[in-house]
Parts: C-alpha cells; sequence; structure tokens
C-alpha cells in the first residue's frame, strides 16, 4: 500500500483531515481543515492548519468573514500572509471562481426568462461578492430565448455607468428583440437608487422607441434581489 505522505506535522493520525475524510466524508471537515487540504504543505514553524487559520483569519478584514471572504481577497492579500505563495493565492482564487461556476450551472437547470428570481440565482454568485457595480444585459430572440449576454460596464463603488444609447447600440447589433437588465449592489442591499430607477425608465422609453422591449431590470444585492418587473414599474406583458 502506497504510504500517506500527507501528514500535518504535529497533529495526531485520528484528527488528519485526510483520515478524517476518508472515513466519513468531506463534509465532516471544518472550514480550516478543508482549507488545509487544498493547502497541503505549511511552513517551518507553522503546520497546514496553521497556515489556513491564518488565511480564514485574514477574511475578518471583509464584508465576508469565513469562506465567503475569499472571494474579496486579492492575489497580494493573498500572497501576504505567511505560508501562501503565489501558486497557493492562485489555488484560492480558482477556488473561489469555480464555486461560483457551480453555483450558476446549478441555477441554469431552473432559469426561466419569465421568473426574475431564477435569474437573480443565476447570477447571484457571480455578483453578490463584487466589489463594484457591473451592469450585464442579457439580449433575447422573438422566442425568449438567451442570444447573448453583455458587461456592459464596471462602474464604481455605487455605481456601473452606462447609458440607454450604449445598451440599445449592442442589443441591435445583437439583433435583439427584448433585453433584461442585471446589475448589483456591493452594499448587499438591492433596493433601487433615484439613479437605478430613473435610468430604467429612460432605457424603458428608448426601447419603445427602438422597438426592444425593457422585460425587466433585476439588481443583486447579498441573497436578495429587486426586480422592477415584480414591482409594478415595468409591463408585465412578456
Amino acid at each position: 500500500m502506497k504510504k500517506n505522505t500527507s501528514r500535518i506535522r504535529g497533529v495526531p493520525q485520528s484528527g488528519q483531515p485526510y483520515e478524517k475524510c476518508l472515513q466519513n466524508g468531506p463534509e465532516i471537515l471544518s472550514d480550516t481543515e478543508l482549507l488545509a487540504v487544498i493547502l497541503r504543505t505549511g511552513i517551518p514553524g507553522k503546520n497546514t492548519l496553521e497556515v489556513a487559520a491564518q488565511v480564514l483569519s485574514a477574511t475578518e478584514q471583509t464584508s465576508y468573514p469565513g469562506l465567503h471572504g475569499l472571494m474579496h481577497l486579492s492575489m497580494k492579500d493573498l500572497t501576504d500572509l505567511d505560508g501562501i505563495g503565489e501558486v497557493k493565492a492562485i489555488q484560492l482564487k480558482c477556488i473561489g471562481e469555480l464555486s461560483k461556476r457551480i453555483a450558476r450551472e446549478s441555477a441554469r437547470a431552473v432559469l426561466s426568462f419569465h421568473d426574475a428570481q431564477s435569474i437573480a440565482m443565476y447570477y447571484m454568485e457571480q455578483l453578490r461578492h463584487e466589489e463594484r457595480e457591473h451592469l450585464i444585459v442579457m439580449m433575447l430572440d422573438t422566442r425568449n430565448h438567451l442570444m447573448s449576454e453583455s458587461r456592459m460596464s464596471s462602474g464604481s463603488v455605487s455605481a456601473a455607468v452606462v447609458s440607454p444609447r450604449e445598451i440599445f447600440l449592442e442589443a441591435l447589433r445583437m439583433h435583439a428583440v427584448s433585453i433584461i437588465l442585471v446589475h448589483n449592489h456591493p452594499s448587499g442591499d438591492p433596493s433601487p437608487s433615484s439613479c437605478d430607477v430613473d435610468m430604467t425608465m429612460k432605457t424603458q422609453e428608448a426601447g419603445q422607441m427602438v422597438g426592444v422591449k425593457l422585460v425587466d431590470h433585476i439588481i443583486i444585492g447579498d441573497r436578495k434581489y429587486y426586480s422592477f418587473r415584480e414591482e409594478g414599474f415595468l409591463d408585465n406583458d412578456f
């Protein structure tokens, strides 16, 4: 039998994350132990569990302490930590990206353009961790199938700046019949600002002029969303 070389220095065999995972499954592992399995090695003076605990401690400085905070740590934040070089930092950033994509693929199965909640869930993990506002335009054909999506802007911390003209130039280029706007609020509160309301109304009016319907404008918060269509600001005839 091949010798297990994944022992963590100073930790009894019964407490090794690898053995615990093999015997009981990964769900039994703590957040620190899961990270230790990914990191694999420590440094002189710190075993892998201690390095993993240090990473989780660093997330306390973000708005999302714990595992979610990994998505808010930059490469520099990570490589500034003892025991985290460029390779480990890249691994941790890729774990965050992988989790977003897994969540999005799960949401894709129930995605419906008649259902604002399903659209919000589709974009939730992609957008709710962003620290700046982003505006995405979903472009639909005559059968209400998604033709393409376009990220139109990456704004400031509190504003994704884009004009209706830019939106419809892209929509007409793609021969879209209708569009759905999706953007995030980094604060976590999806309640629309006066600027959000103004932009939505202007986009709706411009769409009526060029023959491209604005179906909805959905704002993504932290596990919450706001739909202009559900709230009665936009026509429900879709």
